[in-house]
């Protein structure tokens, strides 16, 4: 029988992931981290690859997700508060790039911060 899998998230450095991939762990999920040997052995090219991509079996998809969204950093001001969405008022955003031109692909620094509010999906600019 092949087993699915659903990606939860991209992290730029592997050392990030290990907390998420702990709990995930210690409720029973079991995680795969795609790329992380990839990102071990040259940091560099993280954001070409798309970082290290936390993956569990998709049957796991709903429960994964929640004990994720119950642990995840969303993304905050330079004061420390979380970033308010104009639309729905949420403070559930992350930060969001487009990488529209080469320029942006190549050089993914270069390009102005988004955020994405994920719960109704509108991009914004920081103020």
């Amino acid at each position: 029988m092949e087993e699915k899998f659903f990606t939860i998230a991209a992290f730029e450095y592997a050392a990030d992931v290990q907390i998420v991939k702990g709990k995930l762990e210690s409720e029973g999920i079991a995680v795969f981290l795609r790329d992380e040997n990839t990102l071990n052995s040259d940091p560099m090219i993280s954001n070409a690859i798309g970082g290290v991509k936390l993956q569990v079996y998709a049957k796991d998809k709903g429960r994964a997700l929640e004990i994720y969204n119950e642990i995840r950093a969303y993304a905050v001001d330079n004061l420390g508060n979380p970033i308010r969405c104009p639309n729905c008022k949420a403070q559930k955003s992350e930060a969001y790039y487009e990488r529209k031109t080469i320029f942006h692909k190549l050089f993914p620094f270069f390009e102005k911060r988004k955020y994405k509010c994920l719960n109704c999906g509108i991009i914004t600019k920081p103020d």
